[in-house]
């Protein structure tokens, strides 16, 4: 940020010198720049590609967003290259600034263009050289697409028809003044003029002197005068119409408000000299008490101090002592984890050592085993005596059927 200011200051001092325009023609320069671009078309071929935004008229001339306006000032001048056909490849967001910078100024110097400004400069993306730079690129490129300047094509009806606009105007202006002269001297007219008052009485006096005096005795009524003097004494009324605009009237009035001032001026200065002496007065006895309990009070001070030091110290080896014991506290709690841990393993194995259960399990199982080997006996008892019975069954049917076999081929050989 200094680095910038010391910058800006520079360029404001070398600006001075340069004359009183030149702080201002990086702006100019600026807005032809932007219009040599919309000439090129750069919003189709350039910012659409990169998605970026359009420039404003000023976008160069001041800083807004430094690493944005740099990216915007490489992506213009590669692009603006490209187009005065000199191949160069878009630079991207991690490049080497210094590189670009270079590069872009080595392919200015290469279309004839003088640089007499550090390559520095260019670091920022805003101020007059940079828009010098996309300036002089620009005049390339249209150079290179075969740009002419054609003369202006300026349209004359139209300007005939503002023309008889404007002279309506003039006219309609000035029926309304005329409309407004008439009802001024038509509001002028109910009042009569001192001056012109004046100059009757005046022609009127000299028309009498003039004549002769031939009337020496009245011979009117006084009635009639009276009724005619009534008659005539409203329209013999002056109204004199009063400015506020008039220095006079300002001047009395200034002379009241200067009188008024005054007078209260010289109320109030008692009051606040009354005032001024009273919280004088404050001041002093407020710092005589300062200054006595000051001394009164200056052992207890440092008593006050001498307790607070050694409450901190107390307070700093209180802190130590809470640390070891916190730590002791957490070793206490950890032993005695295990020690609980090692006393439910003791009380189990116990319980399992006195524990007749297994024991009466066993005989019960025991019991159940000889009651089944009973069963079985029995079953296996109950099974021999059965198939004892179908052995001596079939015997003796075998022995039936020999006989019965026997006795008739005995009869047989009888006969």
């Amino acid at each position: 940020m200094a680095e910038e200011a010391a910058s800006g200051a520079q360029e404001l001092e070398a600006a001075e010198e340069r004359g009183p325009g030149a702080a201002y023609h990086m702006f100019a320069l600026m807005e032809d720049l932007l219009e040599k671009l919309k000439l090129l078309n750069y919003e189709e071929e350039a910012l659409r590609r990169h998605h970026l935004r359009p420039l404003s008229r000023h976008y160069f001339a001041l800083p807004t967003n430094p690493g944005e306006q740099f990216y915007m000032f490489c992506t213009l001048a590669a692009w603006l290259i490209t187009k005065a056909g000199h191949p160069f490849e878009q630079p991207q967001e991690y490049d080497d600034p210094n590189a670009t910078i270079s590069n872009i100024l080595s392919e200015l110097r290469s279309f004839g263009r003088s640089v007499d400004f550090p390559p520095s400069k260019l670091k920022a993306g805003y101020g007059e050289q940079a828009c010098y730079v996309l300036d002089c690129l620009a005049e390339e490129a249209l150079k290179h697409t075969d740009f002419s300047w054609k003369r202006p094509a300026y349209p004359t009806e139209e300007l005939e028809e503002e023309a008889i606009t404007e002279d309506d105007a003039e006219l309609t202006l000035n029926k309304l003044e005329e409309e407004i002269e008439e009802e001024e001297t038509d509001n002028e007219e109910n009042f009569i003029d001192l001056n012109v008052l004046k100059a009757q009485t005046y022609r009127s006096d000299m028309k009498e002197s003039t004549k002769q005096e031939e009337i020496l005795e009245s011979t009117t009524d006084a009635a009639e005068w009276n009724l005619e003097v009534e008659r005539v004494l409203p329209q013999l009324k002056v109204t004199i119409r009063t400015d506020n605009k008039d220095w006079r009237i300002h001047v009395d009035q200034m002379h009241q408000h200067k009188d008024g001032i005054e007078s209260a001026l010289k109320e109030t200065r008692g009051y606040l000299d009354k005032l001024h002496n009273e919280i004088s007065r404050t001041l002093e006895k407020v710092n005589s008490r300062e200054k006595y309990l000051n001394n009164q009070l200056e052992h207890l001070v440092q008593e006050y101090r001498t307790a607070q030091a050694q409450l901190s110290e107390a307070k700093e080896k209180y802190q130590q002592g809470s640390g070891g014991v916190t730590e002791r506290t957490r070793t206490l709690s950890e032993i005695t984890e295990v020690l609980e841990k090692v006393k439910q393993e003791m009380e189990e194995k116990g319980s399992s050592m006195t524990d007749g259960a297994p024991l009466v399990k066993i005989k019960q199982a025991l019991t159940k085993l000889k009651q089944e080997t009973v069963q079985m006996d029995i079953r296996i008892g109950v099974v021999e005596h059965t198939l004892l019975q179908s052995k001596l069954k079939e015997k003796s049917n075998m022995t039936r059927d020999m006989h019965a076999t026997m006795i008739p081929e005995t009869t047989i050989g009888a006969y």
